[in-house]
């Protein structure tokens, strides 16, 4: 059978961290025949080319390269190149993941569009990944039509001849930014690219022990001489303008501008921050003019402007006050309608705890910049003035789930509002939102998968994009926050505080045990009622369809039993005839059994109710925390008798010893 995919892994003393790598790799939807894969070991010193033969020696389609170590993952992934019998190379690094449909996902959408790169949705894990590129399915992406230039990672299916036609490889050595070099050149030679984003194929992690090798800190001056190659493969393979200004202007927002400001400048050592300053600003004077400025946002061209005017006082100064920059929310109405989760919300910047305010002159709206006269002269002289595009501020809310960090963008609609700050025409902005979170669509079309799902906000405004949780501050939406039951089959989605800050997250398939405080939480428990030998119980979910009867309850006892009982509900209230014969006599715990998809049967959960039977047959729904005997109180007899302390235990014991046991006066 032809190999539809060979997987190239450049490998470097990953140690533990290549099981995860591996293990996602062994639980590929591919058979092995249809896929290969190719581990480079550039000159390992620790166990890891021991642990790959016998890999290898236990998977046929499993092959191992060992080579003397060159210095960086370039000439390894050649190596893995040369090797490959693919349709299609992947890459991958060794200590990142594939999800487990990836490769076959990816195949099949790059030969449905005839692709020459094939991109697949990425996740990260304590580091950044794009955010734009992955919102929607493009079948036929270029760098004119879709933002395939925020993604310049190797991580990503090529099709093997469209590599050879074009000699395209890696550059080796010790160097930086040689993905870059090779990516940039693939989008623009490629006559079609495709981008996957309903399902994540790729998860980019960041170790536990910092060691990843792209985050360690680089020589300003090699860096930014490798940026100038991925510069020089723009300039090679377009024209002077609008599309080579666009492309150009990634590499000054990313690697340049966002270095330069708040927390990420001043945290680094002051020496090495100069030196990056300098390197930064040799490359914005040789190689960008106005159409490359003219393309990043407005906060991100004063400091591309104040760059290259050689102001970098002035680019501290700012970046000081950016480091004051919060993004806030506030989470204004939270409401179940139709089995959708309807999320009010508003969002505004603040700095040092205050609104950030705006200016105005005329009829242009102004960034309230705390910039020198002498900046604000050096802006002006290079034709960049502090115009706030405020009109186009908005936000975002994004469902993320906790451990795999998949995440999807909610539909929502915006409107931004304008508050007078007090003064001469300065204000502030603020930003209403209502999101809708349909458990069943949400991801991509599809159902959100079992585990935790947290809410980000993000703010976008003028250049600055930043994010926060939503949640901790909120109105009083304590109503609408109900467990609901969706889907078909049922399962429940549960909206609840995280502990510590009161963030808003939803437990999707009773991941946790949650629900059984919310339910004490949610639940009052005198409103249970009994009429014959019915008992009607306050139920605290929403049903997106109550037909049927999703749910079940069970009477039980310790040591004694478990009664189940057919039960029926109205989506507020659960009904259920009592085995009375059964229950005469004794007091009886409750539990709802809620369906739950992942596990195929019920989930069992406490209700903060009892029922009590009497010997008469007659019952009663108490709080679960009432004695028995009596609601509210119990009799000296029925009380437990305190433990006596330990001293007095011991010393009982030794009284004893001494005195054999007799009575003493």
């Amino acid at each position: 059978m032809t190999v539809k995919v060979s997987v190239v892994i450049a490998v470097y003393n990953p140690g533990k961290y290549i099981e995860d790598c591996v293990n996602g790799l062994l639980r590929q939807s591919l058979t092995p025949d249809e896929f290969e894969v190719f581990f480079v070991n550039d000159g390992s010193t620790d166990d890891t080319p021991a642990r790959l033969d016998r890999l290898a020696a236990e998977h046929p389609h499993f092959h191992v390269i060992h080579q003397e170590s060159s210095g960086w993952s370039g000439r390894p992934r050649n190596t893995g190149t040369d090797a490959a019998r693919g349709e299609y190379v992947m890459f991958a690094d060794h200590d990142d993941w594939l999800g487990d449909e990836a490769l076959e996902r990816m195949y099949d959408y790059g030969t449905a569009h005839d692709a020459d790169v094939v991109i697949g949705k990425m996740a990260g894990i304590g580091r950044p990944v794009p955010q734009e590129l992955f919102r929607v399915n493009r079948p036929r992406a270029t760098v004119e039509n879709a933002p395939l230039i925020d993604s310049l990672t190797p991580h990503k299916m090529f099709r093997r001849e469209f590599l050879a036609e074009h000699g395209m490889r890696f550059k080796e050595g010790r160097r930086r930014l040689e993905d870059h070099v090779f990516v940039a050149e693939a989008y623009l030679r490629a006559k079609s690219v495709a981008v996957l984003s309903d399902y994540v194929c790729y998860y980019h992690i960041t170790r536990d022990d910092g060691s990843n090798a792209g985050f360690q800190r680089f020589d300003p001056a090699g860096y930014f001489g490798n940026l100038r190659e991925a510069l020089d493969v723009v300039e090679n393979l377009t024209e002077p303008g609008p599309l080579r200004d666009k492309l150009y202007s990634r590499w000054l927002r990313n690697e340049m501008v966002e270095r330069l400001r708040g927390d990420r400048l001043l945290k680094l050592p002051e020496d090495y921050a100069e030196e990056l300053y300098r390197e930064i600003r040799a490359v914005i004077t040789e190689r960008f003019g106005p159409g490359v400025l003219a393309r990043v946002a407005p906060t991100q061209r004063v400091v591309a402007a104040l760059v290259a005017a050689d102001r970098y006082a002035d680019v501290r100064a700012l970046a000081e006050w950016e480091a004051g920059i919060r993004p806030t929310g506030r989470l204004t109405s939270l409401t179940w309608e139709n089995g959708s989760l309807n999320i009010g919300f508003s969002a505004e910047y603040e700095v040092v705890g205050a609104p950030m305010t705006y200016g105005r002159d005329g009829e242009r709206d102004l960034l309230g910049l705390p910039l020198s006269e002498a900046a604000r002269e050096a802006l002006a002289e290079q034709g960049v003035d502090l115009t706030a595009p405020v009109d186009r501020s908005d936000v975002d809310l994004v469902v993320r789930h906790r451990e795999e960090a998949t995440q999807y963008y909610l539909p929502l609609r915006s409107e931004r509002h304008r508050i007078d700050a007090g003064d001469e025409g300065s204000f502030r902005q603020r930003i209403t939102a209502r999101a809708v979170l349909d458990p069943e669509t949400a991801a991509a079309g599809g159902p959100l998968a079992k585990g935790i799902w947290d809410l980000h906000l993000r703010i976008k405004s003028c250049g600055w994009s930043k994010e926060t949780r939503l949640g901790a501050v909120r109105d009083d939406v304590e109503t609408g926050r109900l467990p609901a039951l969706t889907g078909v089959p049922r399962r429940l989605v549960l909206p609840y505080w995280t502990d510590g800050p009161g963030n808003l997250s939803l437990d999707v398939d009773q991941h946790t045990g949650k629900l059984e405080r919310e339910a004490v939480a949610l639940l009052d428990p005198v409103a249970g009622e009994i009429d014959g030998d019915t008992v009607r119980l306050p139920l605290p979910l929403h049903l997106a369809a109550p037909d049927g009867d999703p749910v079940r309850l069970r009477f039980e006892r310790k040591n004694v039993g478990k009664h189940p009982a057919d039960a029926v509900t109205d989506g507020r209230t659960v009904s259920a005839v009592l085995p009375l014969a059964r229950l005469t006599g004794m007091r009886w715990a409750v539990r709802v059994g809620i369906p739950s998809a992942a596990r195929g049967e019920p989930r069992w959960t406490r209700l903060p109710v009892d029922v009590v039977v009497d010997a008469g047959g007659r019952a009663r729904v108490i709080d679960r925390h009432t004695p028995s005997n009596k609601p509210g109180s119990a009799s000296a007899s029925q009380k437990k008798r305190p433990a006596r302390p330990l001293w007095r235990r011991v010393a009982g014991r030794v009284k004893r010893a001494v005195t054999g046991g007799r009575p003493t006066r």
